[in-house]
């Protein structure tokens, strides 16, 4: 599929219809998000894979998934609401994801690739931590993921201790649209990275 292609499947996708800030509930820019599912593709890790979207909300890159090729694809998500509008984004883009409903510290399948856009940790301080320790733990290939440019001590570190290369760091073109009450701009321009960890070593 073309990245023009994969752009208009992306941006069909129904966001939020009411984002919690708590949990950080905000749609995955569509540009970063084929950004992140090309590269996946490029690597062999969505043809025929099964690919782990952690905290799927309602659906961006897990559809961007399958509509790339993967096998199966297992959308990861404790909000019931959110859950309910990525099956329905995803019978609409005509691509089946299954869904899985709790919180990622309590996903323990293992998968070939993990793909995710976790909470950033901006209204609770290290929201995301759960996140890549699930991602450490079972992604069996590559995990494909977005973070803060200022949790790079972090995830580095985790890294090294799970002994899980680090293919690939680079910033990435990241504007967050006007979405919480709290939000008093029309948008703000985020300093964002897209981690490509793994290949996972065998045991």
């Amino acid at each position: 599929m073309r990245r023009s292609e994969l752009l208009k499947r992306l941006e069909a996708v129904e966001g939020f219809p009411d984002p919690d800030p708590r949990r950080e509930q905000v749609i995955t820019p569509s540009e970063a998000a084929a950004d992140l599912l090309l590269s996946a593709e490029a690597r062999d890790d969505l043809v025929d894979r099964v690919v782990a979207d952690l905290g799927a909300g309602t659906g961006r890159l897990a559809i961007g998934a399958a509509l790339l090729g993967a096998r199966r694809v297992l959308a990861v998500e404790e909000d019931p609401r959110a859950l309910a509008v990525a099956l329905r984004n995803a019978e609409r883009a005509g691509v089946t994801i299954e869904a899985v409903a709790g919180p990622v510290d309590r996903f323990d399948t293992v998968v070939d690739t993990v793909v995710m856009n976790p909470p950033f940790g901006a209204q609770r301080r290290g929201a995301d931590r759960p996140f890549w320790a699930a991602a450490l733990r079972c992604a069996r290939r590559r995990t494909y993921a977005f973070a803060l440019a200022e949790s790079r001590t972090f995830i580095a570190r985790s890294c090294v201790e799970r002994t899980v290369p680090i293919a690939e760091t680079r910033p990435i073109r990241w504007t967050l649209p006007l979405t919480f009450r709290h939000h008093r701009k029309p948008r703000v321009a985020l300093a964002v990275d897209l981690w490509v960890l793994g290949p996972v070593p065998t045991p």
